[in-house]
């Protein structure tokens, strides 16, 4: 069995930053932005959104392994 490329949290956070990145494209394409300012859009908000979505995750977890630790 082959292991996994990413892990769990990776694939979920990356995820969550692709779709962020898309939805500002669209939302700018939408307003009638040009298209090359569009994908910039998407880029800067996925740039942003990876490192927040990556601190909601760690804080979860990390509220999880105090809760695992105080039972």
């Amino acid at each position: 069995m082959q292991r996994a490329l990413l892990s769990t949290r990776a694939t979920l956070v990356l995820l969550i930053g692709m779709l962020t990145g898309i939805g500002a494209g669209i939302l700018a394409a939408a307003g009638g932005v040009h298209p090359a300012q569009c994908v910039l859009y998407g880029v800067g908000a996925f740039g942003v959104g990876v490192p927040f979505v990556n601190q909601l995750v760690a804080g979860h977890e990390k509220e999880s392994a105090e809760n695992e630790s105080d039972s």
